[in-house]
Parts: C-alpha cells; structure tokens; sequence
C-alpha cells in the first residue's frame, strides 16, 4: 500500500504554544491539502524544551491541546502526530500522540529513554511500555528522538511486523551526522521506513539541525530537509518492505537462542 506523508519541519517557539499551535495549523491544512493521509512534527513542539514549566504547558489525556489535534485531524481528514507534554498521575510525560484522520487516539507512546544532556529526568517520567499502532495505512512503531540511539526498540516493531516506524525529534546540529547515520542503520537493520522529524532553529543555546527524512528499507534516502523550516511531502510503498525482507531474510536468519 502507498502512503503520502508529510513531516512539519519547524522552528519550535521556547515556551509558546499559540504561535506554534498556528504553525501546525496552517502546515496541517496544506498537508492535506497536497494528498497527505499524515503529517508529523517535531518532539515537544509546541513548547519546546520549556520542562521546567511544565505545570503550565502539560494537559491531562484528552484536553487541551490533545483535544485541539483531534479537532483538527477530524477537520482535516489527516493523521496527525508529535509530541507534546501531557500531564499524568500528577507527572509530566514527554508524549507522542498520533491522531487518525477521524480525530481518534490511534495511539500514545510516552518516552522511555530519557535524554540526561537536556535534563528530562529532572522534570518528566518516563514511559513504561512501546507503542505499536495498527494505523489505516498498517502497523507502525512510535519512536521519540533519543529512542534513535536504542535499536532494541525497532527491532521490537519489526518483529511485530511494522513496516513504518515514526519518530519526532529535537536533535541538535553538532550531532547531525549520528541522526543522519542512525535514521539509516534502523532502516536498513529492521528493513523497515523511518520517517524523522527534527525542529530547527535555536532555544537555550543550543542549535537543532533540522535533516528531517523518510528513509526507505533499503537505507536510501526518499525526502530530506535542510536546516530551514520546511513542509515536506513524499509517498512511500510500504510493500516495499516485505519485499526488501524476503529478497534478504534476515528475520528468518535470526539467532536469538544465542544472543
């Protein structure tokens, strides 16, 4: 099956949700516009890396601005994903919630890899399980920034047959190279597609490098961003992967007993 997809490549405003919240809308609606069944957008990025306001920013499952997304996925007709800060048991959660294009939770997948160089530990929780989605377009694997680094988790989905893993993300420009590098060795170890989405600009000192992509489950690349804000739109095969996996079985080749 094709998918169209588009990955909102912006400029996170630090600790403003309005002026962010109308970027994704007005990206959302011309998403839609250009085909596409899902746009996605960076990590945190309707707030930025604003953790020590949390209180202010986070809404409880559900409300606020989870409910602000439904609303527009079921304006739109798209599927619509990012993470956000959600308020939970009275703690704040980095959360990827993805939204069908009815407006529907398909799902929410709350990191569980907390990355220390950015002080999460010091004001979120972390998650406690994976997120896999049976989306309109089939199985699909949620996936925040740091996971990257984590390839335990994409062979989690893989095995589970998703052919598509999703993953939002602020990672900085000085280390451009590893999320270029990693996005590819996912995709080609777990012969899946890896569609990343990085913010741009720069929030306490530090520059983010934007490069957000689709790699294909050979490792190539099929849409790449630069360092600017951009709306970018391609359409995979996702057949593609089960091709790949039979043309090199190497689920099938797979040793587990002695690993």
């Amino acid at each position: 099956m094709t998918l169209t997809l588009s990955l909102g490549q912006m400029n996170v405003h630090l600790g403003d949700p309005a002026a962010n919240l109308e970027r994704v809308r007005a990206w959302t609606a011309e998403a839609a516009r250009r085909g596409s069944a899902l746009v996605l957008f960076p990590e945190l990025w309707s707030t930025g890396y604003d953790l020590e306001n949390w209180q202010r920013h986070a809404s409880p499952p559900g409300e606020g601005l989870f409910a602000q997304l439904a609303e527009l996925a079921r304006e739109h007709r798209i599927a619509i994903g990012g993470s956000v800060l959600e308020a939970r048991n009275g703690r704040a959660y980095n959360a990827f919630a993805l939204f069908d294009a009815g407006g529907g939770l398909s799902g929410t997948y709350r990191k569980t890899h907390l990355f220390r160089l950015m002080n999460e530990e010091k004001w979120l929780a972390p998650g406690e399980r994976l997120e896999l989605v049976e989306a309109d377009w089939g199985l699909t694997g949620l996936g925040i920034c740091y996971d990257l680094r984590f390839p335990e988790m994409f062979r989690h989905y893989a095995l589970r047959g998703a052919r598509l893993a999703l993953l939002p993300a602020e990672w900085p420009a000085r280390r451009a190279y590893h999320w270029q590098t990693l996005l590819r060795a996912r995709a080609i170890e777990n012969q899946m597609y890896l569609a990343g989405c990085n913010r741009v600009g720069e929030a306490n000192g530090e520059v983010f490098g934007g490069g957000s992509a689709v790699i294909d489950p050979w490792g190539e690349t099929v849409v790449e961003g630069g360092s600017t804000e951009a709306l970018l739109t391609a359409e995979i095969d996702l057949a593609q992967a089960d091709a790949v996996r039979k043309r090199i079985p190497v689920f099938e080749d797979r040793r587990p007993e002695i690993y």
